[in-house]
């Protein structure tokens, strides 16, 4: 929950009861229980709304998934065909280092330092 452990949350507990006091503990509970119920309404109304504007639109269920899947399986391409050109192009670019190395090597050979 949130990434609380059970020690976290006995602590969180034991310093609200210090703030508040016996009493309003529960008040602050039941209000914070309403507050989740009023969000998770909210979001259900949300995600209804979605679903009705999809399906007046000539969406389903179904053609929504197939067409994220699509979606999803086209960028997987465009990555591997980034990915593959990519390499391809330090290949190529790495080759090019190594003749270019062996071009200056040839041409002034060893240098050897001078005291």
């Amino acid at each position: 929950m949130f990434g609380i452990g059970g020690g976290e949350l006995v602590f969180i507990l034991f310093i609200v009861l210090m703030l508040f006091g016996s009493d309003k503990v529960p008040e602050i509970a039941r209000t914070m229980g309403k507050a989740m119920a009023q969000l998770k309404n909210a979001t259900n109304d949300i995600k209804s709304e979605i679903h009705k504007g999809a399906e007046a639109n000539g969406f389903d269920a179904k053609s929504l998934t197939d067409i994220t899947g699509n979606i999803n399986a086209e960028i997987n391409n465009a990555k591997t065909n980034i990915l593959g050109d990519t390499n391809t192009l330090l290949g190529d670019t790495t080759n090019e280092i190594d003749k270019v190395k062996e071009d200056i090597d040839s041409i002034s050979g060893p240098v050897k330092r001078q005291r």
